[in-house]
């Protein structure tokens, strides 16, 4: 089946907010095995979003359409899609009910206008919405599907996912299952690369690659007449990628990111950390403190953002620092070498870069990333250079920090077995 995406609002098109809904919502159509030929944006115009639509529903099956669900004069959609669809809307009153409990249960008041969400098209399906004071509505006639959604990603994403994602899998002749196989420490050109040969002979399953910040994730998709069947499909493929992969890749697991796949790395091999951070300010540490059950492993984090805080908390000489400067491999080896020490951790991570605008020479660019590793006592330091706004290299720092370590825990791991076997 095909799907077209729609997303309302004027602040999309001015550039306002980052239309974050449509990757997401692209992403999960792929899954599903929905046909996406076509993503469109429309501000909060009446005309101009019936025309959308109606364009829309001459070559889709499905719309998926967020935004434009709230309860203000600019807020269209639910009018527009019932109007194209020959629908007149009507009080729903467990909407109602809903609306005001939200309210009540907040302390706080409700204004006329917010009964606005409460009116839907007749002969609807109105989605719950527990995140929020806006339904979904899911309207179906001859063959074709309108499912609107409301615009904040925090609301959308758990509608999209309890209730639309289930509708959509049963319109589907079969059953879809996915499997994403997460990879770090290879960049995207060169895992394509490597899985060219599988790629251009699929048929069922399918691969399709998508890159995350320091990461590729590799999607394996299978249809059949069940899940069992579909899992069946899937299990070679995945297991080719791993063959393929070896130890890049570190979780087939949906929920587990990169941060969490560290963490547990750390847990099992009962190992403590320390960060200490320049450029990236605390993210690295972030990060790790994002996963649930890190303060069994997390000791401290440093921000050593001059020079002075580098000496005085870390011990680093003075003599160090004027020779080779504070953007340097010798002094990121320090920064980990200096942080074991104080904080008494099994591994350390330090990062020292020029994250821009200002501060590049030519010898020194914007982009110049060193990041250190030391894991009881074994100190690795890398080289990177990254490229974009000072907020993209401080992200993909981050992710390299994360993928170093992972690397340098399993790295150390392999040579004691590897050393005790030859014992």
């Amino acid at each position: 089946m095909i799907v077209e995406l729609i997303s309302v609002g004027t602040e999309i098109l001015l550039g306002n907010i980052v239309n974050t809904n449509a990757a997401y919502l692209s992403e999960q159509c792929a899954a599903l095995g929905l046909s996406c030929y076509y993503q469109d944006v429309v501000g909060d115009n009446e005309e101009r979003l019936c025309e959308t639509i109606r364009t829309a529903l001459g070559r889709a099956d499905i719309l998926l359409i967020s935004g434009g669900l709230g309860p203000t004069q600019d807020d269209l959609t639910k009018e527009a899609a019932a109007k194209v669809m020959g629908k007149a809307l009507y009080l729903h009153e467990e909407s109602k009910a809903s609306i005001q409990q939200f309210f009540e249960e907040r302390g706080l008041e409700i204004t006329d206008n917010n009964w606005k969400q409460a009116m839907m098209p007749e002969g609807c399906i109105v989605v719950d919405n527990p995140n929020g004071t806006a339904p979904g509505v899911i309207m179906a006639e001859n063959g074709k599907h309108v499912i609107l959604m409301p615009g904040p990603p925090n609301e959308m994403i758990p509608m999209f996912e309890t209730s639309i994602m289930p509708y959509l899998g049963k319109l589907q002749d079969g059953v879809i299952f996915s499997q994403t196989v997460k990879i770090c420490g290879v960049g995207e050109s060169k895992a394509e690369t490597m899985v060219q040969d599988l790629i251009e002979s699929q048929s069922n399953p399918t691969i399709a690659t998508y890159a995350k910040t320091g990461e590729v994730h590799l999607r394996v998709t299978a249809r059949a007449e069940d899940e069992k069947a579909a899992r069946k499909l899937v299990k070679p493929v995945v297991k080719e990628l791993k063959g393929r992969f070896g130890s890049h890749v570190y979780t087939t697991e949906e929920e587990v990111t990169l941060e969490k796949a560290v963490v547990d790395l750390l847990l099992a091999n009962k190992l403590t950390i320390s960060t200490v951070e320049s450029c990236t300010g605390g993210l690295v540490a972030a990060r790790l403190i994002n996963v649930a059950g890190v303060s069994e492993v997390f000791k401290s984090g440093y921000i050593t953002y001059s020079n002075k805080a580098k000496r005085r908390l870390l011990g680093i000489k003075k003599s160090l620092l004027v020779k080779h400067g504070a953007v340097s491999k010798e002094t990121a080896r320090e920064m980990a070498k200096g942080a074991a020490l104080v904080s008494k951790a099994d591994v350390t991570v330090s990062i020292t870069g020029i994250a821009g605008p200002d501060g590049g020479t030519e010898e020194k660019p914007v982009g110049l990333v060193y990041i250190g590793c030391s894991v009881c006592g074994k100190v690795t330091v890398k080289e990177y250079h990254f490229r974009g706004s000072r907020a993209k290299i401080r992200e993909s720092t981050v992710s390299a920090a994360l993928a170093l370590m992972r690397e340098c825990i399993l790295e150390y791991y392999s040579e004691v077995t590897f050393g005790s076997s030859e014992k």
